[in-house]
Order: C-alpha cells, then sequence, then structure tokens
C-alpha cells in the first residue's frame, strides 16, 4: 500500500518564557507549501496575571500574514490605522504587500485572569506582481466561514475552496487552510486536488489512512493521493496548501521577497525609521536583528 505521506517535518520548538513556539517551515528539507512558507503553531498556555504577549511593533513586506486562534485573544494594530481584537474561529489576514508595520498584544480583560494563548500563525508569500500591492488588512468573523459537518468531524473552511464550500477570505494565489474537529470515531476525506497540501495534528489523536500522527508535526500529503483523517478518541487537526509557487523566494527576519534586494532595501528603511508608524503603539518597535542576510530559501 503506498503511503499518503511523502515527508514529515518536525518544528523547532522556542520557549518565550511561559509558553512554546512550534516552528515548521521554512527549513532545509522544505521551504514552502503552496503559498505557506511560514508555520508556527502556538501554546497551549496561559501566561502569568497582567503578564503581556508583548508582540511590539514590526516591520513586513512580500507576504500576508494569517492568524487564526483555538483559544485566548490577541489585539491587533498596525500602520493602517486598524484596532482590531481576534477571538477564536475567525481570521485574521494582514497583507504587506510594499510594506506594513503592526503589533500584537494581549487584552486587559485577558490579562487580568492570565491571558490564554493557542493558535497558528502562517505567513503566505505573495506571487509575481502582488510583492508591491497596497498593504490591506481584513477580519472574517466564524459566521461568515463556511463549515461542513458529517461523518464525525466537523471541518471550517478557512482559506479558499474545500469540500464544496469556498471561504470569502481574500486569496492572492490558489491557497486551501482547513481547521478541522473530529469527533471520536469520527473521519473526514482530504480530498482536495491543490498542487501542495500537508496536516498538522494540533489537538488529540488522527490518522492518515491508518497511520498515527504526532502533535505538531508537518506531515506533507503525497500528489494525488486522497487520504482519509480519522480520530480514535477525538482530535484536531490544521490542512494547509495551495498551487505550487513557480518563481523564487527568499525569506529574512519578517521579509520575504524574489530578490534579496528587496529585502535588503526593507531593512534599510526599518533602519531608517522611514516605514510608517502604528498608531495607539508608537512608543516601542522591534530593532533588525545582527544576523547577516544571506540567500533565502523557495
Amino acid at each position: 500500500m503506498t503511503s499518503p505521506i511523502s515527508l514529515t517535518l518536525l518544528p523547532v520548538t522556542h520557549d518565550l518564557g511561559g509558553f512554546s513556539v512550534r516552528r515548521v517551515l521554512p527549513q532545509k528539507a522544505r521551504a514552502m507549501v503552496g503559498p505557506f512558507i511560514f508555520v508556527d503553531e502556538f501554546g497551549p498556555a496561559q501566561l502569568d496575571i497582567w503578564r503581556d504577549l508583548g508582540v511590539r511593533p514590526h516591520p513586513h513586506i512580500g507576504l500576508a500574514t494569517v492568524t487564526y486562534l483555538f483559544t485566548g485573544a490577541i489585539d491587533h494594530r498596525d500602520s493602517l490605522g486598524t484596532f482590531q481584537t481576534i477571538h477564536p474561529g475567525e481570521v485574521n489576514l494582514m497583507t504587506a504587500g510594499r510594506g506594513i508595520v503592526h503589533s500584537e498584544r494581549s487584552p486587559a480583560d485577558e490579562m487580568a485572569g492570565g491571558a490564554k494563548l493557542f493558535g497558528m500563525q502562517t505567513w503566505l508569500a505573495l506571487p509575481d506582481g502582488q510583492e508591491d500591492a497596497d498593504p490591506a488588512f481584513e477580519n472574517i468573523g466564524c459566521a461568515d466561514l463556511p463549515t461542513i459537518d458529517g461523518g464525525g468531524a466537523s471541518a471550517k473552511v478557512i482559506m479558499g475552496s474545500l469540500w464544496g464550500k469556498t471561504a470569502p477570505t481574500t486569496c492572492h494565489s490558489p491557497t486551501i487552510y482547513a481547521d478541522i474537529v473530529l469527533r471520536p470515531g469520527g473521519s473526514i476525506p482530504i480530498d482536495s486536488e491543490a498542487d501542495e497540501r500537508a496536516v498538522m495534528l494540533v489537538e488529540g489523536d488522527a490518522a492518515l489512512d491508518g497511520l498515527p500522527l504526532e502533535p505538531y508535526l508537518l506531515y506533507l500529503i503525497a500528489p494525488g493521493a486522497k487520504p482519509k483523517l480519522d480520530s480514535i478518541g477525538g482530535g484536531r487537526a490544521m490542512l494547509l496548501g495551495g498551487a505550487a509557487f513557480g518563481s523564487e523566494r527568499h525569506i529574512w527576519w519578517n521579509f520575504v521577497g524574489s530578490s534579496n534586494a528587496r529585502i535588503r532595501e526593507a531593512a534599510e528603511r526599518w533602519n531608517a525609521g522611514a516605514f510608517p508608524k502604528v498608531p495607539g503603539d508608537e512608543l516601542e518597535f522591534i530593532p533588525i536583528p545582527e544576523v547577516p542576510l544571506t540567500r533565502g530559501r523557495t
């Protein structure tokens, strides 16, 4: 029997003093899955009372960030003047284009009881012709994201088209992204025909065609395979992917680009204070890391 899994990627885990962030993309074995060039899973965790997540203002170019929470809440502010508290099951899509600055902090009411953190942040590389697009932001509420229910499983379509349903979330290139919840004994087919697909188990147990999945690893599904995702005791998994990227992308710090020259120019702009400020969060910022810019990954 042919395995439905073509590659398994182990995360690199960082302890950020009370909660863990697990990064599975990019890495040497695989830099992208469809447009996904960066994949972080964080939590589950509860911070100390009055401790703030405290991600200070920082810049992005050449990508779109997607923030999706299972529990907790995050206050998003950006240089467009956006203020948005994101809650579980909603989607925050921030398109950086030629440049945007944002911060992510814990809401005051969350900090009062110890802020909870459990969710995903992913970056999507912008395709050729859209790297210098106008920056933009959108929040898609739970009620506007289609959900499929049956076979002991429910799946929320976050981006793209899956199981006959299409999310309203903007896609800059063909993208699929879904939150799958399996009840005990439940199953769902992974029948998308996207070029590249991957699954991450984030809670409980699950298997692809009987092959057990380990939490927080990213399992790339073999091209053309249409495996069944099922669970014995119940679980939750994220499905992501899309069309294979046809051109090279470099990634360094918070920047993605089709050339290192784009990234160097953005780094120089940030050092010179030439990016716009975040209204309501102007007093702090994250400086450029002292890490040399080398050839990016594709």
